[in-house]
């Protein structure tokens, strides 16, 4: 999100690259559609054990999405890639939000879903400002791109740093284990 999410420059791709404004809506609404679809079609994601692969392959599809976004000669492609990103995010969060329901122990919650909301919050308001202010020091394609493609790139980095993470299976991670364990031993028989 703080690289890879140019929303603040889609009035300057709708006007000032495309000069087709009546279209800023449906650039707005590109991502969510997109987020719709993969939601709507997600019954896949159950058959999958690795989310830790999932989690890393679908985000940096989101940034490789967002980064074509900004090379598109027509607006309809930008669109479209924008509608992509918006699945690969969506799966990525189906992907997280499961993660964090196998690993995470109930009275840790409170204070980790704190963490992720600043981590919801900050991201998209720092990715604004990085967003604006590259494109004012190079251009509006140049700042949406440039961001998808370092996005790809932090994700790779990441993903490279924190390994185990890679590898995480939800039928043999010992957090996942130990978490299943403790909630099999708190239902009553």
């Amino acid at each position: 999100m703080l690289l890879a999410l140019p929303v603040v420059l889609f009035p300057a791709l709708a006007e000032s690259v495309f000069r087709r404004p009546e279209l800023l809506g449906l650039i707005y609404s590109a991502e969510t559609i997109g987020a719709l679809v993969a939601t709507a079609l997600s019954g896949w994601t159950a058959r999958v054990h690795h989310h830790g692969r999932a989690i890393v392959v679908a985000a940096a599809s989101f940034g490789l999405c967002v980064g074509l976004a900004g090379l598109m000669p027509n607006i309809w492609l930008v669109v479209v890639f924008l509608a992509l990103s918006g699945a690969a995010d969506m799966v990525s969060g189906v992907f997280r939000g499961t993660v964090w329901s196998q690993t995470i122990p109930e009275g840790m919650r409170g204070r980790l879903a704190g963490i992720e909301m600043l981590s919801y919050s900050l991201g998209p308001l720092g990715g604004q400002v990085r967003a604006g202010v590259t494109a004012d020091l190079w251009t509006v394609r140049g700042a949406v791109s440039s961001g998808g493609f370092a996005c790809v790139g932090g994700v790779a980095l990441t993903a490279l740093w924190l390994h185990d993470f890679w590898s995480y299976d939800a039928r043999t991670d010992v957090h996942a284990l130990t978490e299943r364990a403790v909630r099999s031993a708190d239902e009553p028989s």
